[in-house]
């Protein structure tokens, strides 16, 4: 199949191109395959939007009786949290980019539904439930379109009775926006060197739950963010409640992916969060409703690797557009999706195909992206170097030197090694004791998986590729305790001994019969594995298309 334009993932950036693409030229025929089982089924919901993007690509938007954009941002709230009690930072301390005020709470799914609707209208083909999954190169290496996954392969590699063999869909330019740690962005940064000369991205993991609060314990517009407890001054993170629609709360909690002890996990910590005495009172007689994970690009400014490559360009979280003390993204996403289509409509005016949108790096970097991310480069940064405590100070006094002299005395800092080397091994540090979940506020990872609504048929290839089993035992296990058990927020990756016993964290520097087991069943296409496994012997790739977790309009 061929098209003007393919575009990979109805994400926010996805549907922005694929409406500029056909706000420029309704003649364009314009393709977005999605992974997903439906538009938005892996969008983690509840977030606030910085309407900026939204406003430069439709910008009468507010006129349309069905866009969910909807509950404007009434209060702003900062805690720090200790064991036991808070301190709210007045808001006139804090810079004024970190400022809420004109942004939206939303439930990004239903958002990006409501852009595919209007992507449809003018014409946009949208393939949900196809999954891509290799590259299509012409003679010279340029980029001509996608392959999606075959259907129906069996878990021995052999076409089941269902099976439907993968699409050839080729495109005179394509464009990349499939989110964090993408298999086929993955492939075009190495095969195209895009990172040459950029510093390490960075990651985290995000949590979060959606709950059904009291009517007396919600309060629509409020936007509350909060960091220290219960991580330690050495683990960087954070966490949010924002309160939106008719009494529902999305919580979240991000913890930075350079954390060093392998003992730790991302969710039981953040179950610890919500008993903190300042969040567990919005919680009391509420009722869970959703739950997802999935990681967040926070390299920033200085980690953003070369966007274009011959016949495309990467877009969205492929890129990583994230501001990191503002845990925003959406609407860098938009503008660069905007972007790319700007200069794709404009090459293929000129009868340009598969040449290299150059002019794309220097514009994002001049452009409202670019001045967006460069203000806060030194966060993330600062905050590793020198712990929450004083990393977050000099954090703030960086973002308000920017803000009012548009200079820093740091210049731009590095991030130096990646997260996966960042974890040291078991020796040096002793396992967490976390308590057991009350099934009332604190929960365990299986039933979190339930509400994520995640499927995969059992009888495919596992789409969770271990390259060297023998050093998964070798080190993953015996040098750094089975780290994956533990930052894997779905329950996928397990240790079990010669009975099949999960082996426990304090065990397994000293088991000696021990078999890895993947429950790729479980998986949320959080990327987290393939980004913290600290042999990087871990390669997340897609598996059958409309499969993994279907998020709710929540």
């Amino acid at each position: 199949m061929e098209f003007d334009v393919v575009i990979v993932g109805a994400g926010p950036a996805g549907l922005s191109a694929a409406i500029r693409l056909k706000q420029r030229d309704e003649n364009l025929s314009v393709v977005v395959l999605e992974k997903g089982a439906e538009v938005g089924a892996h969008i983690l919901s509840g977030a606030v939007l910085d309407p900026a993007g939204l406003d430069a690509l439709i910008p009468d938007w507010r006129d349309d009786p069905d866009c969910p954009v909807q509950t404007e941002v009434t209060a702003d709230h900062f805690l720090v949290l200790g064991h036991s009690g808070s301190i709210r930072l007045p808001n006139a301390m804090m810079p004024p980019l970190m400022s809420n005020h004109g942004n939206y709470i939303v439930s990004l799914g239903d958002v990006c539904r409501w852009l595919a609707g209007r992507a449809e209208a003018l014409g946009v083909e949208i393939y949900p439930g196809f999954a891509a999954a290799n590259l299509v190169y012409g003679e010279n290496s340029e980029v001509r379109g996608v392959i999606t996954g075959d259907m129906g392969v069996t878990r021995e590699g052999e076409e089941g009775a269902n099976f439907m063999p993968g699409m050839e869909l080729l495109g005179k330019y394509t464009l990349i926006g499939e989110g964090v740690r993408g298999s086929l962005a993955k492939q075009l940064v190495e095969k195209f060197d895009l990172a040459a000369d950029r510093e390490p991205q960075k990651f985290g993991i995000g949590l979060k739950e959606v709950w059904e609060v009291k009517p007396e314990h919600f309060k629509k517009g409020l936007v509350q963010h909060s960091f220290g407890w219960p991580l330690k001054t050495n683990t960087g993170g954070g966490s949010f409640l924002y309160h939106y629609d008719d009494n529902k709360v999305s919580v979240g909690f991000v913890v930075h992916l350079n954390y060093e002890n392998p003992y730790l996990s991302p969710f039981q910590e953040f179950q610890r969060f919500k008993t903190h005495p300042a969040i567990a009172p919005v919680f009391e007689g509420a009722k869970r409703i959703s739950y997802g994970a999935r990681a967040i690009t926070e390299g920033g400014y200085q980690s953003v690797p070369k966007l274009t490559f011959p016949g495309g360009v990467l877009i969205g979280c492929s890129a990583g557009f994230v501001n990191v003390p503002r845990i925003k993204g959406i609407h860098n996403a938009m503008q660069s999706g905007r972007v790319a289509a700007e200069h794709a409509a404009d090459a293929l005016a000129e009868g340009r195909t598969h040449d290299e949108l150059s002019v794309i790096e220097a514009e994002w970097r001049d452009g409202p992206i670019g001045k967006d991310l460069k203000r806060v480069r030194n966060v993330k940064p600062l905050w590793s170097r020198f712990g929450t405590i004083l990393g977050v100070g000099l954090g703030g006094i960086d973002m308000w030197l920017n803000q009012l002299l548009g200079f820093s005395p740091f210049g731009t800092l590095g991030h130096g090694e990646t997260d996966a080397k960042a974890t040291k091994k078991a020796e040096g540090f002793a396992p967490i004791d976390y308590p057991k979940p009350d099934g009332e506020l604190t929960f365990d990872r299986l039933s979190s998986v339930f509400l994520s609504n995640t499927n995969h048929e059992e009888d495919q290839p596992i789409h969770l590729h271990v390259k060297d089993m023998s050093l998964q035992e070798r080190s993953e296990l015996h040098e750094y305790a089975g780290p994956s058990t533990r930052y894997c927020p779905a329950g996928v990756y397990e240790w079990v001994d010669a009975e099949g016993n999960a082996i426990p964290a304090e065990k397994m520097l000293e088991v000696e019969d021990a078999t890895y087991v993947i429950n790729a069943q479980n998986c949320v296409h959080c990327k987290t594995c393939d980004i913290k496994d600290p042999n990087q012997n871990i390669n997340w790739v897609p598996p059958q298309g409309g499969e993994g977790p279907v998020y709710q309009s929540t």
